[in-house]
């Protein structure tokens, strides 16, 4: 039962407070798995409308808190992270409503509810998420405003809920040049003061293993993995191959790393005279693997550079990242290979997949020691017989044998795994190098995307006086053999490709990527370098932090002191009717009209009436209307005479 001195909550107050906690709930529900998020969305509507005249019981409530965390802790797998708490968040806001019933329980609704939108920043920094979030701090702050109303006059005296918008509009407008102020000017750190904990749902991207089945999630999704702009040449797409984590150890099922020789630093390579000049802006990937185009010559300051070629980051990329790097095709790659990385690059796992050490052993005989020749016979071997596809069974123990004697069908990692497996039973050194090939040109940026479908796997085998040579055996499939792309899944091809081509889907997909790669560059790219380079084109060449604490505070003042004049310039009455009809005498004022403190209303009327004749009915009648309000406040509604105060124009 309500107590008796809980203030009354109109209708429409409680369905602005239920919808902006809905518009808050939905910034966070769109970063959360799927499944997850349209189980709480679901449940949150529910128990809204079952909740609506009464709270539900306190046992009830209890027991719906204990499924929601079952739920999400079966989601991440009992494992804790950023995730895991923004979606316990969004289950206990989706709860939230149905123990509101007082004004005062819709106010701390909506407390609770400004959390959600702050928390999905936790998780995407994206365009979408400030937009979302900005929508829902506005409802937030709408809601609020109209039950402070209600708690401060009668309903008849609570404004419209579109006044409240444009009130709510006008407050938001005042703090703005005080955000932009502290974005641009606050000085920024290198790095972050305080850290968050990483995701318990790990992100689809490259790691250091390769297992049957592990590329799958990868090439199935078209998030953007990395963004890049060429300064000068550009190389074709087909010797796009952007070099990730190489994988040197297999266990018969899995590929590692291995033994990645710490000590040893990377080999002298011989170069091809051209030199790729390039800048990546990585998406995060909770990871500290960084891919360059084959092969990076330099690496960024803190990135580190394994034997192998590999680069790797101090820390996970947690956020957006931007590299310049320079790379080169190599012509000669580590002619002198040392004993412990020859044996590394020749072991196999005993016992498993006895028919392709059979036939590499053969092939070794056959061949005279040639390696280029055995390379040659393999790829030769892929091209007449062997089939590109997504749709393979799940491989059994001999995962190598099944692939190339019985299967012959697969995709990258099928391909580049079995092949390096051949190559080391016929004595040649050989590993497996995973990254992404290729990428989509957008001409509106001039930059390329390549996305996680645009993951791959390929070989480097060992070669005397060349050095480390790669080979993509996955390439080597004939064209007419290639079955099932993940174009062809994703409805690329036949009517659907063309119906999306006819209504520019592509095109679209294009601006929406420039428009975020813009968003990338103006906010998230801003970090404390291009911040102290900020009034470069002003002569200054770079701000130091007491240099910008001096700059921010100086707009911080003037800002602060803009807000003051503008709130100080705009007292607010707080009679809604009698605020109406002030307005109206300043409308009536600009043309030289306006009421005198001496004048009633209905004399200032009628005198307005000699120098406007066309105004003059409504005028008397709102006057009069005003009058009979004043004198007898307690009669009647008075919101239609509000609204038409605020509607009527000279």
């Amino acid at each position: 039962m309500k107590p008796p001195d809980a203030p009354t909550l109109d209708t429409l107050s409680r369905r602005w407070t239920l919808a902006a906690t809905g518009a808050c709930l939905l910034a966070l529900l769109i970063q959360l798995p799927p499944m997850l998020a349209s189980g709480i969305g679901v449940t949150g509507v529910v128990l809204s409308l079952a909740s609506w005249r009464r709270p539900l019981p306190g046992l009830l409530r209890a027991l719906l808190v204990i499924a929601l965390v079952a739920a999400v802790m079966s989601v991440t797998g009992m494992h804790f992270g950023r995730d895991t708490g923004c979606a316990l968040l969004a289950g206990m806001l989706a709860i939230k409503p149905t123990e509101t019933r007082t004004l005062r329980d819709n106010r701390s609704l909506l407390g609770f509810a400004l959390f959600a939108p702050f928390a999905a920043f936790l998780l995407d920094q994206g365009p979408l998420s400030m937009a979302l979030g900005l929508v829902s701090v506005l409802c937030a702050l709408v809601a609020l405003h109209r039950l402070a109303d209600a708690e401060a006059a009668s309903l008849a005296g609570v404004a419209r809920p579109m006044h409240q918008v444009r009130e709510i509009g006008k407050l938001v407008a005042l703090g703005v040049p005080l955000v932009l102020a502290a974005f641009w000017l606050f000085p920024r750190f290198p790095s972050p003061l305080w850290g968050v904990p990483e995701r318990a749902l790990s992100k689809p991207g490259l790691s250091d293993d390769m297992s049957p089945g592990s590329y799958l999630d990868l090439i199935a999704d078209e998030a953007p993995a990395l963004r890049v702009q060429f300064f000068g040449a550009t190389p074709p797409t087909s010797q796009m191959y952007w070099r990730g984590p190489v994988l040197a150890d297999f266990d018969g099922r899995t590929w590692t790393r291995g033994d990645r020789q710490p000590g040893i630093p990377p080999p002298r390579t011989t170069r091809a005279p051209v030199t790729w000049d390039y800048r990546m802006d990585v998406e995060p990937s909770e990871r500290r693997d960084l891919v360059a185009l084959d092969l990076p010559m330099t690496t960024p300051d803190g990135v580190g550079m394994a034997h192998d070629y590999s680069l790797s980051t101090p820390t996970p990329l947690t956020s957006l990242t931007r590299w310049r790097l320079q790379s080169s095709a190599p012509m000669q790659f580590e002619v002198a290979l040392p004993t412990p990385l020859r044996e590394q690059a020749l072991r196999l796992p005993n016992g498993f997949n006895p028919r392709t050490r059979a036939l590499g052993v053969r092939w070794r005989r056959e061949a005279g020691g040639n390696d280029a020749a055995i390379v040659g016979r393999a790829l030769q071997w892929i091209r007449a017989d062997f089939a590109y596809t997504l749709d393979t069974p799940f491989p059994g123990r001999d995962t190598v044998d099944e692939f190339l004697f019985d299967q012959q069908q697969g995709f990258c990692e099928h391909f580049s795994s079995s092949f390096v497996f051949l190559m080391r039973s016929a004595g040649i050194p050989a590993r497996v190098v995973t990254g992404y090939t290729g990428g989509t040109y957008n001409p509106l940026g001039n930059y390329w995307i390549v996305r996680n479908m645009d993951a791959h796997a390929w070989a480097e085998v060992w070669m005397p006086q060349r050095g480390w040579v790669r080979v993509d055996p996955t390439a080597a499939v004939a064209p007419e053999r290639i079955y099932d792309t993940l174009e062809d899944r994703l409805g690329a091809g036949g009517a659907a490709g063309a119906l999306a081509n006819m209504i520019g889907i592509g095109e679209l997909g294009q601006v929406g990527d420039w428009l975020r790669r813009g968003w990338n560059d103006l906010v998230l790219g801003f970090d404390a370098k291009r911040q102290s380079r900020l009034l470069e084109r002003f002569g200054a060449k770079q701000l130091g932090g007491g240099a910008l604490t001096a700059l921010f505070a100086i707009f911080a003042v003037a800002a602060l002191a803009w807000m003051g004049w503008l709130l100080a310039r705009g007292e607010r009455e707080r009679d809604p009717l009698l605020r109406a009809w002030h307005r109206l005498g300043t409308r009536y004022a600009r043309f030289g009209l306006g009421r005198e403190p001496h004048e009633s209303p209905e004399h200032w009327a009628r005198r307005v009436a000699i120098g406007r004749p066309r105004t003059a009915q409504p005028l008397l009648s709102l006057s009069r209307r005003f009058a009979d309000a004043r004198y007898a406040p307690g009669e009647g509604d008075h919101r239609a005479l509000i609204e038409d105060l605020r509607r009527h124009r000279p």
